[in-house]
Protein backbone atom coordinates (compact mmCIF):
# COMPACT_ATOMS: atom_id res chain seq x y z
CA UNK A 1 0.00 0.00 0.00
CA UNK A 2 1.28 3.37 -1.09
CA UNK A 3 1.68 5.94 2.02
CA UNK A 4 -0.85 8.74 2.59
CA UNK A 5 -1.84 10.36 5.44
CA UNK A 6 -3.87 13.42 6.58
CA UNK A 7 -4.18 15.15 10.09
CA UNK A 8 -6.42 18.55 11.32
CA UNK A 9 -6.79 20.81 13.99
CA UNK A 10 -9.64 22.98 15.02
CA UNK A 11 -7.95 25.90 16.65
CA UNK A 12 -5.62 26.65 20.12
CA UNK A 13 -6.56 28.02 23.08
CA UNK A 14 -5.34 28.08 26.91
CA UNK A 15 -8.41 25.75 28.26
CA UNK A 16 -7.53 23.80 31.26
CA UNK A 17 -9.52 20.46 32.04
CA UNK A 18 -12.32 21.07 33.89
CA UNK A 19 -13.28 24.21 32.39
CA UNK A 20 -15.23 22.75 29.42
CA UNK A 21 -18.50 21.25 29.77
CA UNK A 22 -18.63 17.19 28.34
CA UNK A 23 -21.35 18.20 26.08
CA UNK A 24 -19.11 20.78 24.21
CA UNK A 25 -15.90 18.21 24.92
CA UNK A 26 -17.93 15.52 22.54
CA UNK A 27 -19.10 18.43 19.85
CA UNK A 28 -15.34 18.74 19.34
CA UNK A 29 -14.28 15.24 19.09
CA UNK A 30 -17.40 14.44 17.05
CA UNK A 31 -16.51 17.46 14.81
CA UNK A 32 -12.81 16.44 14.33
CA UNK A 33 -13.79 12.54 13.58
CA UNK A 34 -16.32 13.85 10.52
CA UNK A 35 -13.51 16.66 9.13
CA UNK A 36 -10.46 13.40 9.38
CA UNK A 37 -12.80 10.97 7.72
CA UNK A 38 -14.03 12.91 5.28
CA UNK A 39 -10.55 14.41 3.88
CA UNK A 40 -9.01 10.40 4.32
CA UNK A 41 -12.00 8.94 1.91
CA UNK A 42 -10.47 11.79 -0.22
CA UNK A 43 -6.89 9.99 0.37
CA UNK A 44 -7.91 6.45 0.72
CA UNK A 45 -9.59 6.51 -3.12
CA UNK A 46 -6.38 8.16 -4.94
CA UNK A 47 -7.45 11.30 -4.63
CA UNK A 48 -4.91 14.41 -4.17
CA UNK A 49 -3.62 15.77 -1.01
CA UNK A 50 -5.38 19.01 -2.15
CA UNK A 51 -8.74 17.72 -2.52
CA UNK A 52 -8.11 16.07 0.91
CA UNK A 53 -7.46 19.23 2.87
CA UNK A 54 -10.55 21.03 1.06
CA UNK A 55 -12.67 18.21 2.00
CA UNK A 56 -11.60 17.86 5.92
CA UNK A 57 -11.98 22.04 6.26
CA UNK A 58 -14.99 22.17 4.71
CA UNK A 59 -16.52 19.70 6.92
CA UNK A 60 -15.62 22.33 9.90
CA UNK A 61 -16.44 25.17 8.21
CA UNK A 62 -20.09 23.59 8.17
CA UNK A 63 -19.79 22.54 11.85
CA UNK A 64 -20.95 25.79 14.48
CA UNK A 65 -18.52 24.13 16.96
CA UNK A 66 -15.48 25.61 14.89
CA UNK A 67 -14.45 29.41 14.12
CA UNK A 68 -14.29 29.09 10.24
CA UNK A 69 -17.48 29.35 8.23
CA UNK A 70 -20.60 28.95 9.75
CA UNK A 71 -20.37 29.46 13.40
CA UNK A 72 -16.98 32.21 13.23
CA UNK A 73 -16.54 34.68 15.68
CA UNK A 74 -17.90 37.97 15.00
CA UNK A 75 -15.89 41.78 14.30
CA UNK A 76 -16.90 44.09 16.35
CA UNK A 77 -19.62 45.52 14.44
CA UNK A 78 -21.12 41.82 15.07
CA UNK A 79 -20.18 40.74 11.59
CA UNK A 80 -18.18 37.83 10.08
CA UNK A 81 -15.24 37.86 8.11
CA UNK A 82 -13.39 35.16 6.81
CA UNK A 83 -9.43 34.45 5.93
CA UNK A 84 -8.37 31.15 4.07
CA UNK A 85 -5.32 29.67 2.16
CA UNK A 86 -4.52 26.53 0.52
CA UNK A 87 -1.32 25.88 -0.72
CA UNK A 88 0.09 22.75 -3.33
CA UNK A 89 3.34 21.49 -2.43
CA UNK A 90 3.83 20.05 -5.71
CA UNK A 91 3.80 23.64 -7.60
CA UNK A 92 3.81 25.73 -5.08
CA UNK A 93 0.46 27.36 -6.10
CA UNK A 94 -1.12 29.08 -3.88
CA UNK A 95 -4.63 30.42 -3.30
CA UNK A 96 -5.84 32.98 -0.37
CA UNK A 97 -8.76 34.85 0.58
CA UNK A 98 -9.05 38.00 3.26
CA UNK A 99 -12.15 39.59 4.44
CA UNK A 100 -14.99 38.02 2.65
CA UNK A 101 -18.14 37.59 4.61
CA UNK A 102 -20.92 35.74 2.26
CA UNK A 103 -19.12 32.46 0.87
CA UNK A 104 -20.28 29.29 2.58
CA UNK A 105 -16.82 27.75 2.27
CA UNK A 106 -14.07 30.18 2.27
CA UNK A 107 -11.58 27.16 1.53
CA UNK A 108 -12.79 26.40 -1.84
CA UNK A 109 -13.24 30.29 -2.99
CA UNK A 110 -9.33 29.80 -2.10
CA UNK A 111 -8.82 26.62 -3.97
CA UNK A 112 -10.38 28.08 -7.01
CA UNK A 113 -8.18 31.37 -6.65
CA UNK A 114 -4.78 28.85 -6.63
CA UNK A 115 -6.16 27.02 -10.16
CA UNK A 116 -7.92 29.51 -11.80
CA UNK A 117 -6.35 32.98 -11.09
CA UNK A 118 -3.51 34.58 -12.04
CA UNK A 119 -2.98 36.21 -8.09
CA UNK A 120 -2.81 34.78 -5.27
CA UNK A 121 -5.00 36.53 -3.02
CA UNK A 122 -8.08 38.12 -3.07
CA UNK A 123 -9.79 40.35 -0.55
CA UNK A 124 -13.54 41.69 0.20
CA UNK A 125 -15.83 42.24 -2.25
CA UNK A 126 -13.21 41.49 -5.32
CA UNK A 127 -13.02 38.00 -3.67
CA UNK A 128 -16.45 38.09 -3.53
CA UNK A 129 -17.03 38.51 -7.20
CA UNK A 130 -14.74 35.96 -7.98
CA UNK A 131 -16.75 33.41 -6.12
CA UNK A 132 -19.62 34.52 -8.05
CA UNK A 133 -17.98 34.41 -11.27
CA UNK A 134 -17.11 30.57 -10.58
CA UNK A 135 -20.45 29.85 -9.27
CA UNK A 136 -19.14 29.18 -5.45
CA UNK A 137 -22.78 29.22 -2.75
CA UNK A 138 -22.92 32.16 -1.68
CA UNK A 139 -25.03 32.74 2.10
CA UNK A 140 -26.35 35.29 3.67
CA UNK A 141 -25.04 36.52 7.50
CA UNK A 142 -28.08 34.64 9.03
CA UNK A 143 -26.63 31.25 7.92
CA UNK A 144 -22.76 31.95 9.59
CA UNK A 145 -24.20 33.80 12.95
CA UNK A 146 -25.13 31.26 15.91
CA UNK A 147 -26.88 32.27 19.11
CA UNK A 148 -23.56 31.35 20.74
CA UNK A 149 -21.27 33.87 18.89
CA UNK A 150 -24.34 36.71 19.33
CA UNK A 151 -24.01 36.28 22.43
CA UNK A 152 -20.42 36.35 22.98
CA UNK A 153 -20.14 39.54 20.83
CA UNK A 154 -22.40 40.96 23.03
CA UNK A 155 -20.15 39.89 26.31
CA UNK A 156 -17.69 42.01 24.51
CA UNK A 157 -20.04 45.09 23.77
CA UNK A 158 -20.41 45.12 27.36
CA UNK A 159 -17.06 44.55 28.23
CA UNK A 160 -16.04 48.01 25.63
CA UNK A 161 -18.59 49.85 27.33
CA UNK A 162 -16.86 49.30 30.92
CA UNK A 163 -13.58 48.54 29.72
CA UNK A 164 -11.30 49.87 26.51
CA UNK A 165 -9.61 46.75 25.27
CA UNK A 166 -7.78 44.75 22.85
CA UNK A 167 -10.13 42.49 20.74
CA UNK A 168 -11.07 38.91 22.53
CA UNK A 169 -8.55 36.00 21.75
CA UNK A 170 -11.15 33.27 20.07
CA UNK A 171 -8.29 31.55 18.28
CA UNK A 172 -10.09 28.30 16.97
CA UNK A 173 -8.92 28.59 13.76
CA UNK A 174 -9.22 25.13 11.55
CA UNK A 175 -6.57 23.51 9.20
CA UNK A 176 -5.72 20.14 7.75
CA UNK A 177 -2.11 18.85 5.86
CA UNK A 178 -1.73 15.69 3.64
CA UNK A 179 0.27 13.73 2.25
CA UNK A 180 -1.53 11.47 -1.09
CA UNK A 181 -0.55 8.33 -2.86
CA UNK A 182 1.65 10.44 -5.35
CA UNK A 183 3.81 11.86 -2.66
CA UNK A 184 2.63 15.45 -2.91
CA UNK A 185 1.93 17.40 0.27
CA UNK A 186 -1.07 20.11 0.47
CA UNK A 187 -2.25 22.49 3.43
CA UNK A 188 -4.84 24.30 4.17
CA UNK A 189 -6.14 26.50 6.51
CA UNK A 190 -9.51 28.82 7.87
CA UNK A 191 -10.64 31.23 10.54
CA UNK A 192 -13.63 33.41 11.49
CA UNK A 193 -10.96 35.68 13.31
CA UNK A 194 -10.57 37.18 16.28
CA UNK A 195 -13.53 38.13 18.60
CA UNK A 196 -14.71 41.42 18.29
CA UNK A 197 -11.62 42.47 15.79
CA UNK A 198 -11.35 45.60 14.04
CA UNK A 199 -13.43 45.53 10.55
CA UNK A 200 -10.98 44.71 7.50
CA UNK A 201 -8.69 42.85 10.19
CA UNK A 202 -6.23 39.92 8.31
CA UNK A 203 -4.98 37.33 10.34
CA UNK A 204 -1.93 35.23 9.65
CA UNK A 205 -4.24 32.48 8.18
CA UNK A 206 -3.70 34.03 4.46
CA UNK A 207 -0.33 34.54 4.77
CA UNK A 208 1.78 32.03 2.98
CA UNK A 209 5.09 31.63 5.43
CA UNK A 210 2.70 32.97 8.09
CA UNK A 211 0.10 30.79 9.10
CA UNK A 212 -0.09 27.76 5.97
CA UNK A 213 2.80 26.62 3.80
CA UNK A 214 3.42 23.79 1.90
CA UNK A 215 6.52 22.36 -0.34
CA UNK A 216 6.73 18.77 -0.99
CA UNK A 217 10.64 19.02 -0.34
CA UNK A 218 10.08 19.28 3.11
CA UNK A 219 6.92 19.52 5.26
CA UNK A 220 3.32 21.15 5.20
CA UNK A 221 2.14 23.64 8.05
CA UNK A 222 -1.32 25.08 8.84
CA UNK A 223 -1.17 27.31 12.32
CA UNK A 224 -3.58 28.31 15.09
CA UNK A 225 -3.56 30.70 17.68
CA UNK A 226 -3.42 34.86 17.98
CA UNK A 227 -2.30 35.83 14.08
CA UNK A 228 -0.53 38.93 14.86
CA UNK A 229 2.07 36.36 17.29
CA UNK A 230 1.90 33.90 14.27
CA UNK A 231 2.11 36.44 11.76
CA UNK A 232 5.20 38.38 13.54
CA UNK A 233 6.99 35.10 13.91
CA UNK A 234 6.37 33.96 10.30
CA UNK A 235 5.79 30.70 12.06
CA UNK A 236 5.15 28.02 9.30
CA UNK A 237 7.85 29.03 7.35
CA UNK A 238 10.09 28.39 10.34
CA UNK A 239 8.95 25.05 10.93
CA UNK A 240 10.08 25.13 6.93
CA UNK A 241 13.29 26.36 7.43
CA UNK A 242 14.27 24.61 10.62
CA UNK A 243 14.15 21.81 8.97
CA UNK A 244 15.63 22.33 5.65
CA UNK A 245 18.36 24.36 6.88
CA UNK A 246 18.98 22.79 10.54
CA UNK A 247 18.45 19.80 9.73
CA UNK A 248 15.37 19.51 12.41
CA UNK A 249 13.30 16.67 12.96
CA UNK A 250 9.28 17.31 11.78
CA UNK A 251 9.10 17.64 15.84
CA UNK A 252 11.75 19.55 16.91
CA UNK A 253 11.23 22.29 13.76
CA UNK A 254 7.36 22.14 15.36
CA UNK A 255 8.47 22.98 19.25
CA UNK A 256 11.52 25.28 18.47
CA UNK A 257 8.80 27.59 15.76
CA UNK A 258 6.12 27.16 18.70
CA UNK A 259 8.73 28.77 21.06
CA UNK A 260 10.41 31.21 18.76
CA UNK A 261 10.90 34.55 21.04
CA UNK A 262 8.99 33.63 23.29
CA UNK A 263 9.12 37.02 25.38
CA UNK A 264 8.48 38.77 22.39
CA UNK A 265 5.68 36.80 20.86
CA UNK A 266 3.66 36.35 23.68
CA UNK A 267 -0.04 34.65 22.87
CA UNK A 268 -1.45 31.43 22.01
CA UNK A 269 0.14 29.65 19.30
CA UNK A 270 -0.56 26.40 18.03
CA UNK A 271 1.14 24.44 14.44
CA UNK A 272 0.13 21.58 12.79
CA UNK A 273 2.86 19.85 10.51
CA UNK A 274 3.71 16.85 8.35
CA UNK A 275 6.90 16.17 6.42
CA UNK A 276 7.22 13.95 3.42
CA UNK A 277 6.87 10.75 5.17
CA UNK A 278 3.19 11.31 6.11
CA UNK A 279 4.74 11.38 9.71
CA UNK A 280 2.81 14.55 11.89
CA UNK A 281 3.62 16.89 14.51
CA UNK A 282 1.33 19.24 17.07
CA UNK A 283 2.63 21.89 18.78
CA UNK A 284 1.26 24.25 20.91
CA UNK A 285 1.64 26.59 23.83
CA UNK A 286 -1.91 26.27 25.12
CA UNK A 287 -2.85 23.11 27.06
CA UNK A 288 -5.43 22.05 24.80
CA UNK A 289 -5.48 22.01 20.84
CA UNK A 290 -8.43 20.22 18.79
CA UNK A 291 -6.48 17.66 16.60
CA UNK A 292 -6.62 14.33 14.81
CA UNK A 293 -4.44 12.32 12.51
CA UNK A 294 -5.09 9.33 10.12
CA UNK A 295 -2.40 7.58 8.15
CA UNK A 296 -2.99 4.50 5.71
CA UNK A 297 -1.54 2.13 8.23
CA UNK A 298 -2.85 3.38 11.72
CA UNK A 299 -5.84 3.46 13.33
CA UNK A 300 -7.07 7.75 13.29
CA UNK A 301 -6.29 9.74 16.43
CA UNK A 302 -8.81 12.61 17.76
CA UNK A 303 -7.49 14.80 20.79
CA UNK A 304 -8.43 17.56 23.18
CA UNK A 305 -5.71 17.81 25.66
CA UNK A 306 -1.45 17.99 25.78
CA UNK A 307 -1.97 15.00 27.99
CA UNK A 308 -3.49 12.75 24.90
CA UNK A 309 -0.51 12.17 22.97
CA UNK A 310 -0.16 10.38 19.74
CA UNK A 311 1.05 6.97 20.08
CA UNK A 312 4.20 6.10 17.44
CA UNK A 313 3.37 2.75 15.17
CA UNK A 314 5.84 0.30 15.95
CA UNK A 315 7.82 0.33 13.01
CA UNK A 316 8.41 3.82 13.66
CA UNK A 317 9.52 3.16 16.85
CA UNK A 318 11.64 0.62 15.73
CA UNK A 319 13.44 3.01 12.63
CA UNK A 320 13.75 5.67 15.63
CA UNK A 321 16.38 3.30 17.61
Amino acid sequence: MKKFAIAIHGGAESVNPGELDKEKEEAYRQGLAEALKEGYEVLEKGGSALDAVEAAVNSMERNVVFNAGRGASLTQRGENEFDAAIMDGNTLRVGAVGGVRYVQHPISLAKVILQKCEHCLLVGTGAEEFALANNLPLKGPEYFITPEKRETWLDKQQEKAERKGMPGSMTDTVGAVALDINGNLAAATSTGGLTHQLKGRVGDTPIIGGGTLANNEVCAVSCTGEGEVIMRGVLAHEVYALMKYAGNSLQSATDKAVQLHDDKLKGDRGILAMDTAGKVAFGFNTGFMKRGYHAADEEPYIALWESEKLKKPAKQKEMEK
